[in-house]
């Protein structure tokens, strides 16, 4: 009688899809992987979303890359050696820099690295090739919300965690569908709403699922955000509900901000005339934010992914430091994220406008870096950022292209007139762990399964 092989104990990891970064236990089981919630971790205490659930049946090897492909003059792809492909991949690019020089050269990264591969790319680029013609995904979702931030409190930093929601007892969405785009966190705002009576306020141009469960439901204009923060901060200002020893203590500049304010929305009904909104609702939701002690005010990319997304956070922002409502258990401005490593993909310089740990490109910071590095042909200006990346790859002044764990021919705007100028390019090189991603000829293709990384549509 034979003994049953042990099974491999389970792997802690982290979801590879939106921004709540649930852990999870990985295991291998007779029909591939088993994957369960992590009890332990502090994003999710052991609950996953169907998409989490689901992210077994991707471990299948049927479209799994295994091994590099190179693709050949004739459009099909064949199987190479990490040796072959790297040198291939090393050629082409040494010999578009000394033709064209580095600003030929560009990689387009993901949010869904890990923290230690965007670190490598970013210090290749910007280090070795001596460009910084490096920049992400993320940029798309993201970029309205690190600029805010540092507009506020002079870096890119998140004033809150997951932990303000549970104790809050207003919580704020704007231009966030969380019950579907962050349902594991949602079920945390539920879970306060039932047990502990928080109240939820929603605000949105479409009646969204995350609507449903509102005590308060505001169908704001589009592009109309700053102007009902503005009315709130006027509000609060009239009202004698600011927080003055804390505006004395920890703000600059809040008079002028006031000012501002008064002349986009110098009352309610004002406000409610730029909103589109029910004069009665808006009073409703100022006497609300007014009357509550703990308040979270969570914002997605209905405030980002706006011409004028930075404006909208910083009056998210305004109204959270003036009554001193931010740094303090249950209370905080909290941007919900789609992606789970933009952030680290931040700390570490994966932007174009950056180098590591949030430096910038004055030369003593540049100085700083190229030591650290021992890189002697460190960039020390910006480079293009994503979308004006891919503008120069239309235009033909990009020659090389490393795209990492995302398919801008599908997430990009405008991904039309992308996948028509990648005949423009001379290389192209995809780290991607599925095939799918290959299905359209290139120029010149190499593909890896990135460590840790996953592909989903952005």
């Amino acid at each position: 009688m034979s003994t049953p092989l042990p099974q491999p104990a389970a792997v802690r990891t982290t979801c590879p899809y939106c921004g709540v970064g649930c852990g999870m236990l990985a295991a291998s089981d007779d029909s591939g992987a088993s994957i369960s919630g992590d009890p332990t971790h502090p994003a999710n205490f052991g609950r996953l979303c169907s998409k989490g659930s689901a992210l077994g049946e991707t471990l299948a090897l049927e479209q799994r890359l295994l091994h590099p492909m190179m693709r050949l003059a004739d459009g099909s792809l064949v199987r190479a050696s990490w040796d072959t492909a790297l040198t291939a991949v090393a050629k082409q690019l040494q010999a578009i820099i000394d033709r064209d020089g580095p600003g030929a050269i560009a990689f387009y990264l993901s949010g869904q690295l890990l923290t230690e591969d965007y670190y490598v790319a970013n210090k290749l680029m910007k280090g070795f090739i001596g460009s910084s013609n490096v920049d992400t995904n993320s940029r798309l979702c993201m970029a309205s919300s690190v600029a805010g931030h540092k507009r506020a409190f002079g870096a890119d930093t998140v004033p809150g965690v997951y932990r303000d929601i549970d104790e809050a007892d207003l919580i704020i969405l704007v231009g966030s569908n969380a019950a579907w785009c962050h349902p594991v966190l949602y079920q945390r705002m539920i879970a306060a709403r039932q047990q502990r009576g928080t109240k939820l306020i929603v605000i949105d141009p479409r009646r969204t699922a995350t609507a449903k469960d509102a005590d308060l439901f505001l169908p704001i204009a589009p592009g109309m955000d700053s102007a009902l923060f503005c009315g709130l901060l006027v509000y609060l200002a009239d009202a004698q509900a600011l927080d003055q020893a804390f505006i004395d203590r920890h703000t600059t500049g809040f008079a002028e901000a006031l000012q501002h304010a008064r002349e986009m929305a110098p009352d309610v009904a004002a406000t409610a005339r730029a909103a589109a909104l029910e004069e009665a609702d808006v009073e409703r939701f100022f006497e609300l934010f007014r009357n509550t002690d703990r308040v979270v005010t969570c914002y997605s990319q209905g405030v980002n992914q706006s011409a004028q997304g930075t404006d909208k956070v910083n009056a998210i922002i305004n109204v959270h430091l003036a009554t001193g409502r931010i740094g303090r258990p249950g209370n905080g401005p909290l941007s919900l994220t789609g992606q789970p490593n933009a952030m680290g993909g931040r700390e570490v310089g994966g932007l174009a406008n950056q180098l590591a740990a949030h430096m910038g490109f004055s030369p003593a910071e540049t100085d700083r870096v190229r030591r650290f590095w021992g890189a002697p042909r460190i960039a020390t200006s910006e480079g293009l950022k994503a979308v004006n990346m891919f503008a120069a790859i239309e235009r033909g002044t990009i020659k090389a292209l490393w795209v990492m764990a995302t398919n801008p021919a599908v997430s990009l705007p405008r991904a039309g007139a992308l996948r028509a100028a990648r005949g423009k390019q001379e290389q192209l090189v995809v780290s991607e762990f599925s095939a799918t991603t290959l299905s359209r000829p290139a120029p010149s293709s190499c593909c890896r399964p990135p460590r840790g990384a996953r592909r989903t549509a952005q």
